[in-house]
This record gives structure tokens, sequence and C-alpha cells, in this order.
């Protein structure tokens, strides 16, 4: 669990872990333990969660443990009075070494709380922009809350299109939501990678904390032809721009087309209350993407896991084919008592790769320590015949000594048990040949 904690330790919200039996607190990352005045982790021992979190002798009669699923968060938002903070909460149930965890990922959110109070005191449009966060909130998917929130800003503000860009890992700018007024042409698609020197006046701007307004894109023509010719392919006139900040710094930027004029000031006052709440959407899809990767990943291979394969196997079609490839690593004990676990692990990685060029179109999952799985769901037999034998090779070429089985049937079923056990044999059975051949005694 150390590289769990490792990722949790430096986050930017509040994350907390306690044992779902005992009430004890076992983990507290450094905002968290900051925030309640925890010198070191040392002092959370013995200590229970309703003791440390509420100053309470007793447990929590609103305690939602009982409605904790594994696999699934449950969402929702309260008021910690202890540290005076606005928290927007998900939970989920963990599990370590056979025992039942419960993990908390909390947002602050006070800020928004604040700016939620003051955008009651306005009428019209606010009230409607009000509105638009307390329906957003609700929305058990970011995605969904940030759709729904540009949705209400390019209507009550009278855009053509709101959107979000997003900095990717070339540095480029990729357009990731939009909304566009009736009979406006989406652009999302044709705004993808756009190169780091069309928008990096805007970006100048943002190190600085300032939005983006242009009245009219004619002014700048001279200055920058390259984001000019763009904008007006976007039958673009007018423009408002507000940076998305992540720990100081500007991962992209969120804005409307087209205001009304003589709003536009109005506008932009209106881009920057509301991007807090997009900011911390964008934060905890974030989060929320990189748990699942820790339920379905496996860390070592990056393959799927065994969560992963359950997963695949409930979404396959019962009514299709299978076809089944169950792999072992054969002389993985010997590698690591004689190279070490490293070159153990840098084995079951090669091999895992291998089996993931053949078969990483299906499902690819590794469910033991030295044993790989292949699901195929709708493949047809010829195909999974022809994929069988370019596995063989590819083993035989890249000098990697795996087991073998392979399994196909007309129709998965509600149970896949029996292909499994089919193939499992199967690989069993070469297992035994190889070390029959490499006249090695073992038993099974």
């Amino acid at each position: 669990m150390k590289k769990v904690w490792k990722f949790f330790d430096n986050l930017d919200e509040f994350v907390y872990i306690c044992d779902l039996q005992t009430d004890e607190l076992i983990y507290m990352n450094k905002k968290t333990l900051k925030t309640y005045g925890i010198e070191s982790k040392s002092q959370l021992q013995g200590k229970k969660c309703y003791e440390v979190l509420h100053n309470s002798s007793t447990p929590c009669t609103c305690c939602i443990n009982t409605k904790l699923k594994r696999g699934q968060f449950v969402e929702g938002k309260s008021y910690n009075p202890r540290i005076k903070r606005h928290l927007l909460t998900k939970d989920t149930i963990v599990e370590y070494n056979g025992r039942l965890y419960r993990l908390n990922l909390s947002i602050d959110v006070t800020k928004q709380e604040a700016y939620t109070k003051a955008l009651k005191k306005y009428q019209d449009l606010e009230t409607v922009v009000n509105e638009a966060i307390k329906t957003a909130m609700q929305m058990h998917n970011s995605d969904d809350a940030i759709n729904i929130i540009l949705e209400y800003l390019g209507k009550t503000l009278n855009g053509e299109r709101t959107y979000v860009f997003e900095k990717n890992e070339n540095n480029c700018d990729d357009n990731t939501y939009e909304w566009v007024a009736m009979g406006v042409t989406p652009q999302k698609e044709n705004l993808q990678n756009i190169k780091p020197e069309i928008c990096g006046n805007w970006y100048a701007f943002f190190d600085e904390g300032k939005p983006i307004v242009i009245n009219d894109i004619e002014d700048i023509i001279e200055d920058n032809p390259k984001q000019y010719e763009i904008l007006k392919a976007q039958n673009i006139k007018s423009i408002v721009v507000v940076p998305i900040y992540y720990e100081n710094k500007a991962i992209g930027f969120y804005g409307i087309d087209n205001p009304p004029l003589h709003d536009i000031d109005y506008v932009k006052n209106m881009l920057e209350i509301t991007g807090h709440f997009i900011v911390a959407q964008i934060k905890n899809r974030d989060l929320i993407k990189e748990l699942n990767n820790m339920s379905y990943i496996d860390q070592l291979t990056k393959i799927g896991n065994r969560h992963a394969m359950r997963k695949y196997v409930n979404e396959m079609n019962k009514s299709r084919s299978i076809g089944v490839v169950y792999c072992d690593v054969t002389g993985l004990k010997r590698v690591n008592d004689t190279e070490g676990h490293a070159a153990g692990d840098a084995l079951i990685c090669k091999a895992s790769e291998i089996v993931n060029e053949i078969y990483g179109d299906y499902g690819v999952f590794r469910i033991g320590g030295d044993e790989i799985l292949a699901l195929c769901s709708t493949i047809d037999e010829q195909e999974f015949n022809e994929r069988s034998v370019r596995l063989k090779k590819a083993v035989e070429d890249k000098a990697v000594s795996m087991a073998i089985g392979t399994s196909w049937q007309s129709k998965s079923g509600e149970s896949i048990r029996e292909i499994l056990h089919e193939a499992e044999q199967l690989m069993y059975a070469d297992k035994a040949e190889y070390y029959k051949k490499m006249k090695i005694e073992r038993r099974r």
C-alpha cells in the first residue's frame, strides 16, 4: 500500500482511510493532517475517525458505512464545523490483506459556497447561473456536471458556444467539453492538439492572473494572424476566455463565443465566478480516473487485473463467441532465485507486453503472479486460431518461455468457467511438456 499512500500524500484534496469494523483511522494525507493540526501520522494510532474528524466521543449518527459498496462511490456534501469547511465527499470500500477499509476523498468547496451565497444577492441571470451550479453539483459524473454548467452559461449569457480547453501531454490544447446554441456548428472535433504558439499569448496573460476579452477579433489580425485565422474559421466575432488553474499554474481555459458586447464585462465576471466550479469538477474527474486505474490496472504490468477481468466478463455478450488464452510464465522462480525479483518482474512485464500486442484490442489481464489471461469476446474461430499462432511465434522470437492453453466456443453463456478450466488444463499440459523437455523435476 506504500505506493497508494505516496499517491494520496501530495494531493490537494482531503484523504483519510479508516477500518470499517473498528472505525480506527489508519491514514491521513499531508493536507488532512495539517488541516486538523496533527503533526505526524503516528498520532493517529488508536484514534477513531469520529474522535479526530468531528471531536466526538461517539460514532456519528449520520455515518454512511452501511451504504458503502466495493467498486462504487457514495457522494455527498457536508459542513465540518471543526475545520469550518464545506466539503464535497466521495466514499468507497477498499480491501487490503483481507480487511475492509473506508476510503474518503473530500474536496474543499468553501469558496464556492461563498460564491453561491453572493450569487443569491443578484437577480435574473445570476439566479439562473446559481441554479446551474446547484443542478450540476447534484450530478454523480463530473463530465455531466461540466456539460450542464456550460449549457446554462451559454443560454443565460446569450453566447453561441461555450467550451473547455485542457493542456495535453504534448503541451498542446484540446477542446474537451463543448455546448453550442441552436444552429451553431460544433467545433470540438476540429479543435484537438492545437499547437502551443496559437494560444501562447493567452497563457502569458493567464500567468498574471488575467482573463482574455476580445471585443472584435479583427483587432488581432496583425498581431496574431494564426490565432485570428482559427477564430475566424469558427465564425467568432467576440470572445471571453478565463484560465483554469491547478497548483497556481494555468492548465487550460474555458470561455464563450459571441456574447452580447454590451454585457461583455459582466460575462467576464460570471465566467470567473463559475470557473472555481469548473476547476473543482476537472480535479474531481481526474481523481476518480486515477482511482479507477488503481482499481482495475495491474500496477506492475499496466494490463488489467482480476477486477478488470470480472468487469469484462460481466459486460460480454453471452450469446456470442468467446476465445480464452491462458498463459503461465515458466521459469519465473528460477529467475527470481538466481537474478533477483527485479529481473523476475521484468520477465512478467515482457510476457504481458507480448500477450497485449496480440490481444490488446480484446481483454488482457494479469490474474496471478505469473498467470496472464486473454479473453476475446465475439471473436470468430479462424481469427482466434490465427492469433494463437502469432502468439506462439512471438513468444519464441522474443525468447520468453510461456506455457499456453487456448480454447474457443461459439457461445460464452452465463458462465465461462468451463472454457476457462479447459484453457487452464491445456496450459498445464503445455507446462508439463516444457519441464519434461527441459528435464526438470517439478510438482504441481
